[in-house]
Protein backbone atom coordinates (compact mmCIF):
# COMPACT_ATOMS: atom_id res chain seq x y z
CA UNK A 1 0.00 0.00 0.00
CA UNK A 2 1.42 3.38 -1.03
CA UNK A 3 2.27 5.84 1.73
CA UNK A 4 -0.13 8.74 2.11
CA UNK A 5 1.21 12.10 1.00
CA UNK A 6 -0.08 14.95 3.19
CA UNK A 7 -0.45 18.29 1.45
CA UNK A 8 -1.95 21.70 2.30
CA UNK A 9 -5.48 20.29 2.12
CA UNK A 10 -4.61 17.90 4.98
CA UNK A 11 -3.00 20.49 7.24
CA UNK A 12 -4.15 23.71 8.85
CA UNK A 13 -2.34 26.49 10.70
CA UNK A 14 -5.24 26.67 13.19
CA UNK A 15 -3.68 24.27 15.76
CA UNK A 16 -0.76 26.70 16.12
CA UNK A 17 -2.58 30.01 15.70
CA UNK A 18 -2.96 30.94 19.35
CA UNK A 19 0.21 29.25 20.54
CA UNK A 20 3.74 30.48 21.20
CA UNK A 21 6.38 28.57 19.26
CA UNK A 22 9.95 28.48 20.56
CA UNK A 23 12.87 27.68 18.29
CA UNK A 24 15.87 26.66 20.39
CA UNK A 25 18.97 27.40 18.33
CA UNK A 26 19.29 29.58 15.24
CA UNK A 27 21.43 27.54 12.87
CA UNK A 28 20.57 26.10 9.45
CA UNK A 29 17.21 24.50 10.27
CA UNK A 30 16.39 26.74 13.23
CA UNK A 31 16.52 30.02 11.34
CA UNK A 32 14.62 28.59 8.33
CA UNK A 33 11.78 27.17 10.44
CA UNK A 34 11.57 30.36 12.50
CA UNK A 35 11.40 32.69 9.49
CA UNK A 36 8.91 30.53 7.60
CA UNK A 37 6.63 30.16 10.64
CA UNK A 38 6.82 33.90 11.28
CA UNK A 39 5.92 34.62 7.65
CA UNK A 40 3.01 32.20 8.04
CA UNK A 41 1.59 34.53 10.69
CA UNK A 42 2.55 32.51 13.76
CA UNK A 43 4.09 33.75 17.00
CA UNK A 44 7.72 32.65 17.22
CA UNK A 45 10.34 33.31 19.90
CA UNK A 46 13.99 32.29 19.77
CA UNK A 47 15.73 30.57 22.69
CA UNK A 48 19.52 30.93 22.91
CA UNK A 49 22.21 30.80 25.57
CA UNK A 50 23.31 34.17 26.93
CA UNK A 51 26.53 34.60 24.92
CA UNK A 52 25.24 33.22 21.61
CA UNK A 53 26.40 35.23 18.59
CA UNK A 54 23.05 34.43 16.97
CA UNK A 55 21.17 36.72 19.37
CA UNK A 56 21.82 39.88 17.38
CA UNK A 57 21.11 38.12 14.08
CA UNK A 58 17.73 36.91 15.32
CA UNK A 59 16.84 40.32 16.79
CA UNK A 60 17.64 42.07 13.51
CA UNK A 61 15.24 39.67 11.79
CA UNK A 62 12.47 40.81 14.11
CA UNK A 63 12.37 37.99 16.64
CA UNK A 64 12.00 38.22 20.38
CA UNK A 65 15.08 36.50 21.79
CA UNK A 66 15.05 34.85 25.21
CA UNK A 67 17.31 32.69 27.30
CA UNK A 68 16.60 29.06 26.46
CA UNK A 69 14.86 28.26 29.76
CA UNK A 70 12.60 31.31 29.49
CA UNK A 71 11.66 30.45 25.90
CA UNK A 72 10.65 26.94 26.99
CA UNK A 73 8.54 28.37 29.81
CA UNK A 74 6.79 30.78 27.44
CA UNK A 75 6.15 28.31 24.62
CA UNK A 76 3.48 25.75 23.83
CA UNK A 77 5.62 24.07 21.16
CA UNK A 78 9.41 23.85 21.51
CA UNK A 79 11.58 23.03 18.50
CA UNK A 80 15.00 21.74 19.57
CA UNK A 81 17.27 22.93 16.76
CA UNK A 82 20.75 22.45 18.25
CA UNK A 83 23.30 19.77 17.19
CA UNK A 84 22.52 16.14 18.10
CA UNK A 85 25.41 15.82 20.53
CA UNK A 86 24.46 19.04 22.34
CA UNK A 87 20.75 18.23 22.77
CA UNK A 88 21.07 16.06 25.94
CA UNK A 89 22.93 18.82 27.80
CA UNK A 90 20.54 21.59 26.71
CA UNK A 91 17.54 19.38 27.40
CA UNK A 92 18.64 18.46 30.93
CA UNK A 93 19.69 21.99 31.88
CA UNK A 94 17.11 24.28 30.26
CA UNK A 95 14.28 22.31 28.67
CA UNK A 96 13.24 19.45 30.98
CA UNK A 97 12.87 21.60 34.15
CA UNK A 98 10.49 23.92 32.29
CA UNK A 99 8.22 21.41 30.56
CA UNK A 100 4.65 21.26 31.80
CA UNK A 101 1.75 18.98 30.90
CA UNK A 102 0.35 19.48 27.41
CA UNK A 103 3.41 21.12 25.87
CA UNK A 104 4.88 19.76 22.66
CA UNK A 105 8.57 19.19 22.03
CA UNK A 106 9.59 18.92 18.38
CA UNK A 107 12.74 17.58 16.70
CA UNK A 108 13.92 17.55 13.09
CA UNK A 109 15.97 14.37 13.64
CA UNK A 110 15.30 11.50 16.01
CA UNK A 111 18.92 10.84 17.06
CA UNK A 112 18.74 12.39 20.53
CA UNK A 113 15.39 10.78 21.35
CA UNK A 114 16.64 7.32 20.35
CA UNK A 115 20.19 7.54 21.66
CA UNK A 116 20.51 10.62 23.89
CA UNK A 117 18.86 9.16 27.01
CA UNK A 118 16.41 12.07 27.27
CA UNK A 119 13.98 11.77 30.19
CA UNK A 120 10.77 12.65 28.37
CA UNK A 121 7.73 13.11 30.65
CA UNK A 122 4.66 11.14 29.59
CA UNK A 123 2.33 14.17 29.73
CA UNK A 124 3.90 16.02 26.75
CA UNK A 125 3.72 15.49 22.99
CA UNK A 126 6.96 14.44 21.30
CA UNK A 127 6.94 14.89 17.54
CA UNK A 128 9.26 15.17 14.56
CA UNK A 129 9.05 17.42 11.50
CA UNK A 130 11.97 16.92 9.14
CA UNK A 131 12.25 18.75 5.80
CA UNK A 132 14.33 16.72 3.35
CA UNK A 133 16.65 19.58 2.51
CA UNK A 134 19.10 22.01 4.14
CA UNK A 135 17.81 25.09 5.93
CA UNK A 136 18.72 27.57 3.19
CA UNK A 137 16.67 25.53 0.70
CA UNK A 138 13.74 25.25 3.12
CA UNK A 139 13.81 29.04 3.33
CA UNK A 140 14.40 29.88 -0.35
CA UNK A 141 11.70 27.50 -1.57
CA UNK A 142 9.23 28.98 0.91
CA UNK A 143 10.02 32.53 -0.24
CA UNK A 144 9.44 31.40 -3.83
CA UNK A 145 5.98 30.10 -2.89
CA UNK A 146 7.10 26.47 -3.02
CA UNK A 147 8.23 23.96 -0.41
CA UNK A 148 10.67 21.18 0.42
CA UNK A 149 9.03 17.77 1.04
CA UNK A 150 9.33 16.44 4.55
CA UNK A 151 8.58 13.81 7.16
CA UNK A 152 6.48 13.82 10.31
CA UNK A 153 6.55 11.32 13.17
CA UNK A 154 4.75 10.99 16.49
CA UNK A 155 6.73 9.55 19.41
CA UNK A 156 4.28 10.52 22.18
CA UNK A 157 0.73 11.81 21.83
CA UNK A 158 -0.23 13.05 25.30
CA UNK A 159 -2.94 15.45 24.16
CA UNK A 160 -4.47 13.49 21.29
CA UNK A 161 -3.50 16.34 18.96
CA UNK A 162 0.16 15.60 18.30
CA UNK A 163 -0.35 14.73 14.62
CA UNK A 164 -2.44 17.87 14.03
CA UNK A 165 0.37 19.94 15.53
CA UNK A 166 3.03 18.17 13.43
CA UNK A 167 1.07 18.73 10.22
CA UNK A 168 0.39 22.34 11.21
CA UNK A 169 4.11 22.97 11.75
CA UNK A 170 4.87 21.26 8.43
CA UNK A 171 2.40 23.60 6.76
CA UNK A 172 3.89 26.62 8.52
CA UNK A 173 7.35 25.89 7.13
CA UNK A 174 6.04 25.12 3.63
CA UNK A 175 6.62 21.35 3.59
CA UNK A 176 2.97 20.48 2.85
CA UNK A 177 3.20 22.57 -0.32
CA UNK A 178 5.42 19.79 -1.68
CA UNK A 179 4.24 16.75 0.29
CA UNK A 180 4.78 15.21 3.72
CA UNK A 181 5.13 11.51 4.59
CA UNK A 182 4.56 9.91 7.99
CA UNK A 183 7.28 7.76 9.52
CA UNK A 184 8.48 7.00 13.06
CA UNK A 185 11.49 8.20 15.04
CA UNK A 186 13.41 4.94 14.64
CA UNK A 187 12.89 4.64 10.89
CA UNK A 188 13.81 8.30 10.28
CA UNK A 189 16.94 8.11 12.42
CA UNK A 190 18.28 4.75 11.24
CA UNK A 191 17.71 5.42 7.53
CA UNK A 192 19.15 8.93 7.81
CA UNK A 193 22.34 7.71 9.50
CA UNK A 194 22.68 4.78 7.11
CA UNK A 195 22.28 7.02 4.05
CA UNK A 196 24.84 9.52 5.34
CA UNK A 197 27.43 6.92 6.25
CA UNK A 198 27.13 4.31 3.51
CA UNK A 199 25.99 6.28 0.45
CA UNK A 200 25.61 10.06 0.51
CA UNK A 201 28.66 11.21 2.47
CA UNK A 202 30.83 8.27 3.54
CA UNK A 203 30.28 6.06 0.51
CA UNK A 204 30.40 8.82 -2.11
CA UNK A 205 33.49 10.57 -0.72
CA UNK A 206 35.39 7.31 -0.26
CA UNK A 207 34.54 6.24 -3.83
CA UNK A 208 35.58 9.60 -5.28
CA UNK A 209 38.86 9.63 -3.37
CA UNK A 210 39.69 6.02 -4.27
CA UNK A 211 39.07 6.67 -7.97
CA UNK A 212 41.22 9.83 -7.87
CA UNK A 213 44.07 7.95 -6.16
CA UNK A 214 43.96 5.02 -8.61
CA UNK A 215 44.33 7.34 -11.62
CA UNK A 216 47.06 9.51 -10.06
CA UNK A 217 49.04 6.49 -8.84
CA UNK A 218 48.84 5.09 -12.38
CA UNK A 219 50.55 8.25 -13.68
CA UNK A 220 47.60 10.31 -14.92
CA UNK A 221 47.42 14.03 -14.20
CA UNK A 222 45.62 14.89 -10.95
CA UNK A 223 43.62 17.53 -12.84
CA UNK A 224 42.23 14.86 -15.19
CA UNK A 225 41.50 12.57 -12.25
CA UNK A 226 39.66 15.38 -10.47
CA UNK A 227 37.50 16.17 -13.50
CA UNK A 228 36.54 12.54 -14.07
CA UNK A 229 36.07 11.36 -10.47
CA UNK A 230 34.72 14.44 -8.65
CA UNK A 231 33.74 17.36 -10.89
CA UNK A 232 31.49 15.39 -13.25
CA UNK A 233 29.78 13.59 -10.37
CA UNK A 234 27.39 16.55 -10.05
CA UNK A 235 26.16 16.02 -13.60
CA UNK A 236 25.33 12.38 -12.87
CA UNK A 237 23.72 13.09 -9.49
CA UNK A 238 21.63 15.89 -11.00
CA UNK A 239 20.37 13.49 -13.67
CA UNK A 240 19.54 10.88 -11.02
CA UNK A 241 17.80 13.51 -8.93
CA UNK A 242 15.70 14.68 -11.87
CA UNK A 243 14.65 11.30 -13.27
CA UNK A 244 16.12 8.38 -11.32
CA UNK A 245 18.73 5.86 -12.40
CA UNK A 246 16.83 5.06 -15.60
CA UNK A 247 16.69 8.73 -16.54
CA UNK A 248 20.41 9.14 -15.91
CA UNK A 249 21.19 6.12 -18.09
CA UNK A 250 18.94 7.47 -20.85
CA UNK A 251 20.85 10.77 -20.82
CA UNK A 252 24.45 9.49 -20.93
CA UNK A 253 26.19 7.84 -23.87
CA UNK A 254 25.73 4.13 -24.58
CA UNK A 255 29.41 3.63 -23.74
CA UNK A 256 28.86 5.22 -20.33
CA UNK A 257 25.68 3.21 -19.75
CA UNK A 258 27.39 -0.07 -20.66
CA UNK A 259 30.26 0.80 -18.30
CA UNK A 260 27.66 1.55 -15.61
CA UNK A 261 25.72 -1.73 -15.82
CA UNK A 262 28.65 -4.04 -16.63
CA UNK A 263 31.42 -2.65 -14.43
CA UNK A 264 29.61 -0.90 -11.54
CA UNK A 265 28.50 -4.18 -9.89
CA UNK A 266 32.11 -5.44 -9.98
CA UNK A 267 33.25 -2.39 -7.97
CA UNK A 268 30.31 -2.12 -5.57
CA UNK A 269 29.88 -5.85 -5.17
CA UNK A 270 28.37 -8.24 -2.64
CA UNK A 271 31.19 -7.64 -0.16
CA UNK A 272 30.31 -3.94 -0.05
CA UNK A 273 26.67 -4.80 0.58
CA UNK A 274 27.69 -7.09 3.45
CA UNK A 275 29.69 -4.28 5.06
CA UNK A 276 26.69 -1.98 4.62
CA UNK A 277 24.51 -4.56 6.37
CA UNK A 278 27.05 -4.73 9.21
CA UNK A 279 27.03 -0.95 9.53
CA UNK A 280 23.23 -0.92 9.55
CA UNK A 281 23.29 -3.27 12.54
CA UNK A 282 25.76 -0.98 14.34
CA UNK A 283 23.39 1.95 13.77
CA UNK A 284 20.35 -0.04 14.90
CA UNK A 285 22.08 -1.32 18.04
CA UNK A 286 23.18 2.17 19.07
CA UNK A 287 26.90 1.39 18.75
CA UNK A 288 27.52 4.19 16.25
CA UNK A 289 25.65 6.68 18.44
CA UNK A 290 27.51 5.57 21.57
CA UNK A 291 30.89 5.95 19.83
CA UNK A 292 29.96 9.36 18.37
CA UNK A 293 28.68 10.70 21.69
CA UNK A 294 31.89 9.53 23.40
CA UNK A 295 33.98 11.22 20.70
CA UNK A 296 32.08 14.46 21.39
CA UNK A 297 32.61 14.13 25.16
CA UNK A 298 36.35 13.54 24.62
CA UNK A 299 36.67 16.78 22.63
CA UNK A 300 36.79 15.25 19.11
CA UNK A 301 40.42 13.98 19.11
CA UNK A 302 39.95 11.40 16.33
CA UNK A 303 37.46 13.54 14.42
CA UNK A 304 39.75 16.57 14.33
CA UNK A 305 42.78 14.45 13.36
CA UNK A 306 40.85 12.87 10.47
CA UNK A 307 39.56 16.28 9.35
CA UNK A 308 43.12 17.63 9.24
CA UNK A 309 44.37 14.62 7.29
CA UNK A 310 41.49 14.74 4.79
CA UNK A 311 41.90 18.50 4.23
CA UNK A 312 45.53 17.91 3.23
CA UNK A 313 44.68 15.29 0.58
CA UNK A 314 45.86 16.00 -2.97
CA UNK A 315 42.28 16.00 -4.27
CA UNK A 316 41.57 19.13 -2.17
CA UNK A 317 44.58 21.03 -3.48
CA UNK A 318 43.79 20.04 -7.06
CA UNK A 319 40.13 20.95 -6.65
CA UNK A 320 40.90 24.35 -5.16
CA UNK A 321 43.03 25.21 -8.18
CA UNK A 322 40.50 23.97 -10.74
CA UNK A 323 37.44 25.52 -9.08
CA UNK A 324 39.13 28.92 -9.26
CA UNK A 325 38.80 28.66 -13.06
CA UNK A 326 35.05 27.96 -12.88
CA UNK A 327 33.23 31.29 -12.64
CA UNK A 328 29.84 29.61 -12.26
CA UNK A 329 30.83 27.89 -9.00
CA UNK A 330 30.62 29.98 -5.83
CA UNK A 331 33.95 29.74 -4.08
CA UNK A 332 33.51 28.58 -0.50
CA UNK A 333 35.89 28.60 2.42
CA UNK A 334 35.70 26.41 5.48
CA UNK A 335 34.86 28.24 8.67
CA UNK A 336 36.49 26.61 11.66
CA UNK A 337 34.09 25.05 14.13
CA UNK A 338 34.37 22.33 16.76
CA UNK A 339 31.19 20.39 16.30
CA UNK A 340 30.02 21.08 12.76
CA UNK A 341 31.71 22.25 9.59
CA UNK A 342 30.08 25.38 8.26
CA UNK A 343 30.70 27.25 5.07
CA UNK A 344 31.09 30.92 4.30
CA UNK A 345 30.64 32.03 0.71
CA UNK A 346 33.38 34.34 -0.51
CA UNK A 347 31.33 35.46 -3.52
CA UNK A 348 27.93 37.11 -3.53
Amino acid sequence: MAAKIYTNKDASLVPLKKKTLAVIGFGSQGHAHALNLKDSGLKVVIGLYKKSKSREVAKKLGFEVMDTADAVKAADVIFVAVPDTVIPEVYAKDIAPNLTAGKTILFSHGFAVLFGDLKLPKDINVILVAPKGPGHTVRSQFVDGKGVPGLIAIHQDATGKAKEIALSWARGIGATRAGVFETNFREETVTDLFGEQCVLCGGASALVKAGFEVLVEAGYQPEMAYFECLHELKLIVDLMNESGLAGMRFSVSETAEWGDVSVGPKIIDGSVKKRMQKQLKEIESGKFAKDWIQEYKNGYPRFNAIRKEEAAHQIEKTGEKLRSTMSWIKQKKLKKGASQASYVSSSK
